[in-house]
């Protein structure tokens, strides 16, 4: 994100926790902040991705983090998957310092980054929308607005229970033409061809023939999102019961070693479990 941002012409200021691991966008012309605060401090639009809303309060709070850093007219928007009323609580900290904020997940991955096709849903106000828009596009071509504070958030977690679903109900089509005597390559080859190949389909099916050495996205933050859309279905009365399902099969992957993988470990779970 932050590289496609320099090729756009922008100046970034970059923090993360371990420097190292940033060299390569300084090296590109990243200029480096040494806390959350700092780049906030210095930009007009501070932006923040993390793994989860412990995560985003332990960036944004205390004298180094980001709420610290804003002043009256700028802008934080955080990209991350966390409980929509922590993105609610966080606006209202920010307002309370006389900036704006919105809260902008993607849906894609590293790969869909890479191909140019990541996009926003984006929660705040419409004029801060359309205010940091040309920022957002040049990470990703489409941003799409759907509400308040907090809706986004809620939209990313009901986009990303469907991942998990769809990768068991492949796994599970799989094993069963896998042991009815169809070559699990044949049978990958057939389902990726076949009208239930949504795009997460063809890309991390694959994923069974040949798991990627680091993850894209592992059980346990899968897992992560999972429990935040069941919290969800319980606050709004929504059953969830493939989310359940899948979750519980989650649990089952982590029981077997595998929380580290990428979430299409799924099918090694169920695979394991049908012998």
């Amino acid at each position: 994100m932050v590289k496609r941002l320099l090729e756009a012409g922008h100046t970034v200021t970059g923090y993360n926790r371990t420097k190292s691991k940033a060299q390569w966008l300084l090296d590109a012309g990243m200029k480096w902040g040494d806390t959350p605060r700092a780049v906030a401090n210095v930009a007009d639009v501070t932006l923040s991705m993390v793994a989860n809303t412990q995560a985003l309060q332990a960036v944004t709070s205390g004298p180094d983090g980001i709420l610290a850093g804003l002043s009256r007219g700028k802008i934080y928007i955080d990209m991350s998957t966390v409980s929509p009323s922590a993105i609610r609580e966080l606006a209202r900290q920010v307002e309370a310092k006389g900036a704006e904020m919105l809260d902008a997940p993607v849906s894609g991955s590293s790969i869909t980054l890479e191909e140019g096709k990541l996009s926003f849903m984006v929660g705040g106000k419409r004029e801060i929308f359309e205010k940091v828009l040309p920022y957002l596009q040049a990470i990703g071509p489409k941003a799409t607005y759907v509400g308040g504070h907090g809706l986004a958030a809620s939209m990313k977690i009901a986009t990303n229970l469907s991942l998990a679903v769809q990768m068991l109900a492949f796994s599970e089509g799989l094993l069963l033409a896998e042991k009815s005597g169809i070559a699990r390559e044949t049978a990958v080859e057939v389902l990726l061809n076949s009208v239930m190949a949504s795009p997460m389909v063809k890309y991390r099916g694959p994923f069974v023939l040949q798991m990627p050495a680091e993850a894209i996205f592992n059980v346990n933050m899968m897992q992560k999102d999972l429990l935040l859309a069941l919290e969800m279905g319980r606050q709004l009365d929504v059953p969830l019961p493939t989310t359940a399902i899948t979750n519980e099969m989650l649990t089952a992957a982590r029981g077997m070693g595998l929380a580290d993988k990428d979430f299409a470990i799924l099918f090694e779970a169920l695979a394991r479990m049908a012998g």
